[in-house]
Formats: structure tokens, C-alpha cells, sequence
């Protein structure tokens, strides 16, 4: 059985207009310009503003699932299923030549409410041929992957590993049978006394190796030859893809253990120049000097059967969402404002740095899933 699947981190596709105490991130811009003598003026002004953006954002979004062609799609940065339902049916069914159906979201451990969704085909599938178990109130200790580095981080081990969930999907095909583990790991922010990219890498260290074992538990002795895909938003990377294309190693990433005698990265079929999902600009602190980097951060791991029957994968990473400030050819000299905002290589209404589809780019694979076992 032949089949498209897509990872795509939708960045706060949200019903709220706020989170907790403050402003979604994408309002700020324009409420800073204006004083509220009243803050429930404010609040209304903050809606309504969230409102107009949202649908920008949200048609840009659509274009970049309607593009991916996928079969089957997780999604991270997932608010609840009412919207995920809402988003599919007045956007991307408006758009896309695929139906969806099948929805499948469970609320997860994130503090702003932002959970791992999946969405398949509507033919693809008959009704309850999606078995789903979420892995979000699973401890440390639980998936044995506690250690000392997470006891520095003030870290216990009954304490939940996952930062969202690690949401198993199983699917039942007919003529195959396919499960899923749709990912978000830690983000590179704060944590504690411990910031950046160094600072988490234990959790999501912890988060690798908690798949990884519930893999194992699950397919026990036969897990090399099953058909399983770990696939979402991994936080993390192997290299740098610096301006001029220069490819800079960036020494063991946190999910190593789920690619080192283990599960295939489908991206490997790229060349290494064309393997990333997001962008950043970073300013240095005395605000003379930016270094840019691409990297891939959204990942569509290969179970070892999946691997060898599929090898050489179709992959496509789709960047037409991504707002005009992003160069999509790292190697490019030209990083002028007019060289980058006349390529036309973006959806309408994408703008220099919003509206965009998103942060990160959809990644597509399209493989064999080999038949059930006589």
C-alpha cells in the first residue's frame, strides 16, 4: 500500500485570543502602538485583532497541508479537537482536494494547552480502524529514563517525560496496519535555571529514550520488522545550514537514540543542503553582527522495515508558507530585502514576516507500507 505522510507544526492554531495573562505572540506588534486606559477595551481590541490575523495565518496554513497531498498528517500546536475540526473544515476542505476525517487529539502536559493532533484521509480509513493511546501522564520512571542529568534540573522521577504527549495511533489499513508516535518535544527555551538548546537537551534526551522504550514494549522482539513511524516536531538538530550553505556539524542531538541502530530519518534521501524546516536570524548582542541558520527540526523517522522497503523515499519539504524574510536557498548571496521579497516563490498573501503558514515547514513522505504478515 502506497502512502503519503506529512508532520507539520502549525504554530498556536488556537481558539483563544490569549494565553493565560498575556497576548498571543502574533498581537503584540499592534496592541504596543496603542494605550488602554481601560483593560477591557484592551481585551476587546486584543480579539479582534487575533481574529484578523488568525485568518490570514489560517489560509496560509491550509495551502501548505493542501499541498502536501498527505493521506495521513500529524500536527503539532494543536489547541483542542473542536478547532482542529473547525480549521479543516472552513480551511483546508476549502482548498485541498482531499477530504479528511478521523481526527484524533488528546489533551496533552503543555501549559499553554498546545497538543500532537492527526488527521488521515476519509477513505483511507473504515470507521474505527483508528486505535489511539496517549502516553502523556507516563513518568520518568515509568519509561526508565531517568538519570542524572535530570536530577540537576530539579527533576524527580515520578514527574511526567513528556513536555505534550507522544500519541500512538494505530491503523488498521485493511491490507497493512501502520502505528504512529506523533511527537513535540521540549522546546529550546527556558527551563528552570537551565536555558538554550544545551540546557534542555536532557529532557528531550529523556523524551527520546521514552519512545523508544515504549516502541520496544510494544513490538517487543519483532520491533525491527513492524511497520511503525516516529514523526513531529523534535526540537532539535544534527547541523547548521549557515548563510553561503556551509554545513556546520552540530555534535549529538537529543533524539540519537531514536536514529542510531534504530529508525531511519526519511530526510536522509535529501541532499544534506536541502534537509531543514525552519529558519532563525539571530542579532548578537552588541546588534551589529546576525548569524542565520536553517535546521531541521520536524522529522519523519522510519521503523527498519519501512526503511529497507522503501530505499529511497519520496520526501518534499514544502516552503511556500514561509514568510519572504526566509532565504529558501541557504547557498544564495543575495540577502537583500528586494532580492528576497520579488522571488514569487510564496503563496498570496504571504508577507515579509507575517502572515506566514507557519514557523516550520510541512514535511512529506510518500513510501510503501508493506502488506500484513501470513
Amino acid at each position: 500500500m502506497r502512502l503519503r505522510i506529512a508532520t507539520f507544526n502549525v504554530e498556536n492554531l488556537a481558539s483563544r485570543h490569549a494565553y493565560g495573562p498575556r497576548e498571543r505572540p502574533e498581537t503584540a506588534p499592534a496592541l504596543s502602538l496603542f494605550d488602554f486606559p481601560e483593560r477591557g477595551t484592551r481585551d476587546n481590541v486584543e480579539a479582534s485583532v487575533a481574529v484578523a490575523i488568525e485568518d490570514d495565518k489560517r489560509e496560509l496554513t491550509a495551502l501548505a497541508i493542501a499541498e502536501t497531498r498527505a493521506d495521513i498528517i500529524a500536527l503539532q500546536e494543536v489547541d483542542n479537537l473542536s478547532v482542529l475540526h473547525a480549521f479543516f473544515a472552513n480551511y483546508v476542505h476549502r482548498l485541498a482536494n482531499i477530504r479528511y476525517g478521523h481526527f484524533k487529539l488528546v489533551n496533552g502536559n503543555d501549559p499553554r494547552g498546545i497538543d500532537v493532533a492527526f488527521a488521515a484521509r476519509k477513505s483511507l480509513l473504515d470507521e474505527g480502524a483508528v486505535s489511539v493511546r496517549s502516553h502523556h501522564e507516563a513518568s520518568f520512571a515509568d519509561l526508565a529514563c531517568y538519570d542524572a542529568a535530570l536530577k540537576e534540573l530539579d527533576i524527580e522521577p515520578h514527574h511526567r517525560v513528556f513536555n505534550r504527549d507522544c500519541l500512538e495511533v494505530h491503523l488498521d489499513l485493511g491490507e497493512a496496519e501502520l502505528t504512529l508516535y506523533l511527537c513535540h518535544f521540549k522546546a529550546v527555551t527556558a527551563s528552570g535555571h537551565s536555558a538554550g538548546r544545551e540546557g534542555t537537551l536532557a529532557l528531550r534526551q529523556a523524551e527520546a529514550s521514552a519512545v523508544r522504550r515504549l516502541i520496544e514494549t510494544r513490538f517487543r522482539e519483532g520491533w525491527r520488522g513492524a511497520n511503525w513511524i516516529v514523526l513531529g516536531d523534535l526540537n532539535d538538530f544534527r547541523a547548521r545550514i549557515l548563510a553561503g550553505g556551509k554545513i556546520e556539524p552540530t555534535g549529538p542531538a537529543s533524539f540519537d537514540v531514536l536514529v542510531q541502530d534504530f529508525a531511519a530519518d526519511a530526510l536522509e534521501a535529501l541532499p544534506q543542503a536541502e534537509r531543514w524546516t525552519s529558519f532563525y536570524r539571530r542579532v548578537a548582542d552588541d546588534g551589529a553582527t546576525a548569524r542565520e541558520e536553517h535546521v531541521q527540526l520536524d522529522y519523519i523517522l522510519l521503523s527498519p522495515a519501512l526503511a529497507e522497503a522503501n530505499p529511497s523515499p519520496a520526501v518534499e519539504v514544502v516552503r511556500r508558507g514561509l514568510p519572504y524574510r526566509v532565504p529558501l536557498d541557504p547557498a544564495a548571496e543575495d540577502r537583500s530585502m528586494p532580492y528576497l521579497a520579488t522571488r514569487a516563490d510564496r503563496y498570496p498573501r504571504v508577507g515579509w514576516d507575517r502572515p506566514s503558514a507557519s514557523d516550520h515547514c510541512p514535511v512529506v513522505v510518500e513510501i510503501e507500507v508493506p502488506s500484513r504478515r501470513a
